[in-house]
């Protein structure tokens, strides 16, 4: 079951009935759980909970499926967001329904999908859920490298204590659009679209944006006519003052469009002496 993210109104009525029936309540923190559901006027008793957290998932899961055995009602809820999306709970999952049990989604907030949909960069190309970077700075920034080379959308997460870092290496991604969500639908929220290689100004801007929780969505790339229009623009200011050979380099360079293509359109504009 999907809890709120931060803002307590984005729980669902069907959540909170679903709440006042179950048997079990598995979860990654019971105090946590249990302060959150107070807020909403539902009080289980102790024997009602059962922790289910990432370094019990499986031995826990026996727990869970002994339940649904004997025939009681088992809601699992993460701290925060959707179970099983950079939350415990797709092991559970795949355990209970092994032991041929059904599983039911009880959908709601989710720091992905709520930043996605102000991100305005989804469109026919889809996205690519990266989840968490590693924490390793050289493994951290070979994966940047690999996003800057996927076309579709990407969204990742990453926690407070390490987003600096982050900020700096997404500097390889050069101009690709960044959407940034911080403390999404809590009292601080913040939403920003800037290129990558500024995200780290853009936190040195304001002390406070290096606190909270981030989602993050590096946006999809161009589409190849819209690269190549915006390639043909440079190309035109660098050919009034370049040879046709240097200004194809650096338009390609610049660009990312295909060299071969720009070499052609730059014959048609400029003709080169060398080829004569």
């Amino acid at each position: 079951m999907a809890t709120p993210i931060g803002n307590l109104a984005d729980i669902s009525l069907r959540s909170l009935y679903v709440l006042q029936l179950a048997d079990v309540l598995a979860c990654e923190d019971t105090r946590h759980s249990q302060m959150l559901l107070r807020q909403y006027g539902v009080d289980k008793t102790g024997s009602t909970w059962l922790a289910v957290h990432q370094h019990n998932e499986a031995s826990a899961a026996e727990q869970v499926i002994l339940h649904l055995q004997q025939g009681k009602r088992v809601v699992y809820l993460s701290d925060a967001g959707t179970p099983g999306v950079s939350d415990p709970g797709a092991r559970l999952v795949a355990l209970v329904r092994q032991a041929g049990f059904r599983t039911l989604p009880l959908p709601g907030a989710s720091s992905i999908t709520a930043l996605l949909s102000v991100s305005g960069c989804v469109q026919d190309s889809g996205f690519v859920f990266v989840g968490f970077l590693p924490a390793k700075a050289t493994e951290r920034l070979s994966q940047l490298r690999q996003m800057a080379a996927e076309p579709r959308a990407q969204v990742f997460l990453e926690a407070p204590h390490r987003i600096e870092s982050l900020a700096k290496d997404l500097a390889v991604c050069n101009d690709r659009l960044l959407t940034i969500g911080r403390e999404l639908t809590k009292q601080f929220e913040e939403v920003a679209t800037l290129p990558a290689l500024s995200f780290h100004a853009w936190l040195q801007a304001d002390a406070q944006r290096s606190k909270g929780e981030f989602a993050l969505v590096l946006h999809a790339l161009p589409a190849q006519t819209d690269r190549m229009e915006q390639a043909e623009r440079v190309l035109d200011l660098l050919l009034s003052e370049l040879p046709v050979k240097t200004a194809v380099k650096l338009a390609a360079d610049i660009s990312g469009a295909p060299r071969n293509a720009l070499y052609a359109l730059a014959l048609t504009k400029k003709p080169d002496p060398d080829s004569q």
